[in-house]
């Protein structure tokens, strides 16, 4: 069932999702060769009960940290860990905050250092693709709309769209309805009402959109060792257009 939210509810999403951001912002000006995940997770955490919020992550299915942290060719859900990150690596920062009972999630892909040029072209496509889909993200269009302009602006540029791991619905609860996937027709799928809030969080693989799953059963890979980045926003469906809810 998709749960719809006023207005007043949104608001408290949105204030969530300041948050998430500012944390965002504060991680940027961290990430540099050296620093380990461990200390960014440790950061954010922090940060978050700082200011009366608790990491929603955290406790959920047994996972144990406050983020998730995925290096190169890691699609999403790694762990955090004491490994320095090196120059040229590109690291996925995942987080779900809760403050007061509403949920904000946002990952976004950092540079280290100096990349490559088909790393950084990587990071920028991915992020472009996710406003691609937020475009679409108006009241009376269908998920599948959201998913078609992801897909083909993405594989125009040769990327693969990873399949397993989808955008949904959020608020009180991480995942709700609708499921929101990067690739297929448009067209099809829910149609978008007010007050419907929902994740857009396209995952671009360098290779193959497939994916395989470490023995933790949380870290998902690039079946082929590719790179892989993922950009996420949180998008209020309002009458006035989409409203991002995590905006940096």
């Amino acid at each position: 069932m998709i749960i719809l939210k006023t207005r007043e509810q949104i608001e408290q999403m949105h204030k969530a999702g300041k948050l998430l951001a500012a944390i965002h912002r504060e991680i940027a000006g961290m990430i540099r060769p050296g620093i380990t995940t461990n200390a960014i997770d440790r950061f954010a955490e922090q940060y978050m009960l700082k200011h009366g919020a608790t990491p929603e992550q955290k406790g959920y299915n047994g996972y144990q940290f406050a983020t998730c942290a995925s290096v190169n060719d890691v699609i999403c859900h790694g762990f955090p860990s004491d490994r320095p990150l090196e120059d040229g690596d590109i690291v996925t920062i995942d987080m779900v905050v809760n403050l007061n009972g509403w949920l904000a999630d946002s990952a976004w892909s950092y540079a280290v250092g100096n990349v490559k040029p088909e790393a950084r072209q990587l990071l920028d496509v991915t992020k472009e693709s996710m406003y691609k889909g937020i475009e679409q993200a108006v009241v009376g269009n269908r998920i599948g709309d959201i998913a078609h302009a992801i897909q083909a602006y993405a594989e125009g540029f040769g990327y693969g769209v990873v399949k397993e791991f989808v955008g949904h619905g959020i608020g009180q609860q991480m995942h709700e309805e609708p499921q929101v996937p990067h690739y297929g027709p448009a067209g099809k799928g829910p149609r978008l009402k007010e007050g419907m809030v929902i994740t857009i969080e396209p995952m671009l693989n360098t290779g193959t959109w497939q994916s395989k799953m470490d023995a933790d059963g949380w870290t998902a890979r690039t079946k082929d060792g590719g790179l892989s980045a993922q950009y996420e926003h949180v998008i209020a469906i309002l009458p006035e257009g989409p409203l991002i809810l995590t905006e940096q």
